[in-house]
C-alpha cells in the first residue's frame, strides 16, 4: 500500500510547488498539510516522497531559466577550452555554483544522523519558521539593495550557498529564506538576491531529490502518486518563480515575514495539541488528529 493516494499527491505538489521557492519554508507547509491529511509526517516514504517532488519545482527552474542556464553552462564549457574565454562572468558564475555547493554537501552528509533524528521535528520546523522571519526582516532593513546579478562574486555566491545549510539543519528556516537574506545583506538588490538564489538552489534540490528517489520507490510509495506530485509542482512552481520575480522588484520581504509567523504560531498550536509522543513506523491510516502526535518533542 502506498502511504500517499494520488489526490493526497496532488495536493502535495501544490503545497510544494507553491512554497519551493517563496521565503516560507515548503517543509513547514508541507508538513502541516501531511498533518492535516492524516499522513504519518516521520514516515520515510512521506519524508522520501517530498524530497523526489521537489524535482518537479527544479525542474521549472531549468525551464524558466533555460536560455540563461544554456548561456552559463556554453560559457563554463568555452572556458575549459579557451584560456581567454576564463574571465568572462558566466564562466566564473558557473564555477561559483559548483563551489557554493560544496557546504551543503558536506554538511549533509556530516549532519545527516541530526538531520534525519532530532532535528527531523515539527518543533524545530516552528521554531524555525519564527526565527528566520527575524533574519528575512533584519536583513531587508539592513540591506542597501544597489548591487545586481553582474556584481555578484564568488565571496557573494560562497557566503549565500553556505547558508542553505540553516535550512538543511532547521527545517522551517526556508532554503529560499536564508539564501535570500543573505543575498540583501551583502547588498544585493531584491531581484539578484532572488535569482541568485534561484541558481544556487538548482544543484542541491536536484541531488536531494534524485539521492531520495530510490527509498521513495522501496519505502511504499507508489509510480503513480509520484509522477502525480512531480508534475503537478512543475507546472505551479513555474507560474509561482514568475509570480515571484514580479513582487520582489516592487515590494519588500515584510509580507513574507508576517505570514511566516502566522504560520508558525499555527504550527506550535497544532504541534501542542497532539500527544507529543512519536507514532509507531507504520500505522495503518491514521486519522488527522493523530498525524501529530508523530512529533518529536
Amino acid at each position: 500500500m502506498s502511504a500517499i493516494s494520488v489526490g493526497q499527491a496532488a495536493i502535495l505538489g501544490v503545497v510544494e510547488g507553491v512554497t519551493e521557492f517563496l521565503p516560507v519554508s515548503s517543509t513547514g507547509h508541507l508538513k502541516i498539510t501531511e498533518g492535516l491529511m492524516g499522513i504519518e509526517v516521520d514516515d520515510k516514504s512521506v519524508v522520501a516522497f517530498t524530497a523526489v517532488i521537489q524535482v518537479g519545482a527544479i525542474a521549472a527552474v531549468l525551464v524558466y531559466f533555460f536560455k540563461d542556464i544554456v548561456r552559463i553552462v556554453s560559457a563554463w564549457f568555452r572556458g575549459l577550452a579557451d584560456r581567454e574565454e576564463r574571465y568572462h562572468h558566466d564562466y566564473k558564475f558557473a564555477w561559483w555554483v559548483i563551489s557554493a555547493t560544496v557546504p551543503i554537501v558536506v554538511a549533509g552528509l556530516a549532519a545527516k544522523p541530526l538531520i534525519e533524528g532530532p532535528l527531523a521535528s515539527l518543533w524545530v520546523v516552528a521554531g524555525s519558521l519564527i526565527v528566520g522571519s527575524g533574519l528575512m526582516w533584519a536583513a531587508d532593513q539592513m540591506g542597501r539593495h544597489k548591487r545586481g546579478m553582474d556584481d555578484t562574486g564568488f565571496k557573494d555566491a560562497m557566503l549565500v550557498g553556505s547558508s542553505q545549510i540553516l535550512a538543511l539543519l532547521f527545517p522551517g528556516f526556508s532554503r529560499s529564506g536564508a539564501t535570500m537574506s543573505t543575498g540583501l545583506i551583502l547588498d544585493l538588490d531584491r531581484v539578484a538576491a532572488t535569482r541568485l538564489s534561484f541558481f544556487l538552489g538548482i544543484p542541491a534540490l536536484t541531488g536531494a531529490g534524485l539521492y531520495e528517489l530510490k527509498d521513495a520507490l522501496g519505502a511504499g510509495v507508489a509510480t503513480a502518486p509520484l509522477l502525480v506530485g512531480t508534475v503537478v509542482s512543475f507546472v505551479v512552481a513555474y507560474a509561482s518563480i514568475a509570480w515571484l520575480l514580479k513582487f520582489v522588484a516592487k515590494h519588500s520581504f515584510n509580507a513574507f515575514v508576517l505570514y511566516r509567523i502566522i504560520i508558525g504560531v499555527l504550527l506550535f498550536g497544532l504541534v501542542a495539541a497532539g500527544t507529543g509522543r512519536r507514532l509507531p513506523h507504520r500505522t495503518p491510516r491514521p486519522t488527522p488528529s493523530s498525524a501529530w502526535t508523530g512529533v518529536r518533542p
